[in-house]
């Protein structure tokens, strides 16, 4: 009996010891999961921590700053940069905007817009007498690929437009402009390169406007025949100019492999005997870019040449690259130079001489200048022919009595 309370009291006091071991492991499995759970939270660091500590100090070795000479310079130094006194305002203006409306509208062109020309603010937004345009005949798309121009090129532009001549004729006699210049892409493509289009355009704004000045700068007509250009000089018109661009040896590089400086002295020789043989008078102008790698005495030898030819006018400005998939600049000329070049142009006996780094060869203020020396020959003719007429009808009267 008393053995058998003793064993029921060990069996209980096992089964207690059982109990509390069994609760001991649970809570303890329970932590654990707890635990884990935590960890997948909340990873460890896999970047060690910075030191809040840290300061400016830290970063600083004191060492003494490099010399100016031994910095890097970044940026664009794969060609000169732009001086200030090549950077031009915004175009606007009433003026502007009229002008801009009136080509749209009529669908035509400018070499303004196309070629990107810096002036297009000061051209279009002057007032009466002083706005112009350079209207671009033929379309926006030129079958040449001059290196320094920004104009499209194809071999097969698109068909020539009809209206265009009406067109352009129309739009000018709305401006009320004494002075208009024309241009054009080069048509290597048509039998005549344009000519016939040309000096239709040159007619039709005769008819509208007979007192305005016609400045056409046109292209060279090569493989055309002589006939092309005497086409267009004889047609109107009040200058004639073709630009030979830059000096005789930077030609090959600089424009289209079409292209060559004898070749285009050689227009402007033909154009101006042919006014002269028909009776007109016309003025001859040319343009030459400064920037492109010319030397001053290959600039000195090609205004000489130019004198030889007879033209009368002759512009210097500088060229500025269009795009980076154009020529690169050579150098930037400063506006000193310019009017060096401007003086020996004088001296040689240039009519007028247009030079500045923002002049082109449509450039308002010498399209002024031209404007009033042709009136004033023209005023000075027609007082010869009155003079030359009384004194025949006194001689008539004379052999009479």
């Amino acid at each position: 009996m008393l053995l058998t309370s003793a064993l029921d009291t060990a069996r209980t006091a096992s089964a207690r010891r059982l109990v509390a071991r069994a609760a001991t492991a649970s809570t303890s499995r329970c932590l654990a999961t707890a635990a884990d759970g935590a960890t997948d939270v909340k990873p460890k660091r896999r970047f060690p921590k910075l030191d809040d500590g840290l300061t400016l100090g830290d970063f600083v070795s004191g060492e003494p700053l490099p010399d100016p000479s031994e910095r890097v310079v970044l940026g664009n130094t794969s060609q000169p940069r732009l001086p200030s006194f090549l950077k031009h305002p915004i175009p606007r203006g009433k003026s502007y905007t009229s002008i801009k409306r009136d080509l749209r509208g009529l669908g035509l062109h400018t070499v303004c817009e196309e070629a990107k020309c810096p002036n297009i603010g000061e051209c279009w937004g002057g007032g009466k007498g002083t706005a112009t345009a350079t209207i671009m005949l033929m379309g926006d798309t030129c079958t040449r690929g001059c290196r320094f121009c920004s104009i499209k090129t194809s071999r097969a532009p698109p068909p020539l437009d009809i209206h265009e001549p009406e067109n352009t004729a129309e739009a000018i006699s709305r401006w009320g402009l004494g002075y208009i210049v024309l241009t054009s892409v080069d048509r290597d493509d048509l039998v005549d390169g344009g000519a016939a289009h040309i000096a239709s355009t040159i007619s039709k704004i005769k008819q509208k406007a007979p007192k305005i000045l016609v400045e056409a700068l046109t292209p060279d007509f090569a493989g055309k025949g002589k006939e092309a250009v005497e086409l267009v000089a004889t047609s109107g018109l009040d200058v004639f100019a073709h630009n030979v661009e830059t000096v005789e040896r930077c030609t090959p590089f600089v424009r289209d492999r079409r292209a060559n400086f004898q070749q285009s002295l050689d227009v402007l020789i033909t154009a101006k005997r042919a006014a002269e043989a028909a009776g007109k008078e016309i003025l001859t102008k040319t343009s030459i870019m400064l920037g492109v790698g010319e030397h001053p005495d290959e600039v000195t030898g090609a205004l000489q040449r130019l004198r030889e030819a007879e033209v009368d006018v002759v512009t210097f400005g500088q060229y500025m690259r269009p795009t980076k998939r154009h020529m690169k600049v050579d150098r930037y000329v400063e506006p000193d130079e310019f009017a060096r070049w401007k003086e020996v142009a004088e001296d040689m006996g240039f009519l007028y001489v247009a030079s500045g780094p923002l002049v082109r060869s449509s450039y308002k203020a010498g399209e002024f200048f031209i404007e009033n020396v042709l009136k004033k020959r023209r005023a000075a003719a027609a007082q010869r022919a009155t003079a030359e007429l009384s004194a025949a009808e006194a001689k008539a009267e004379g052999a009479t009595v």
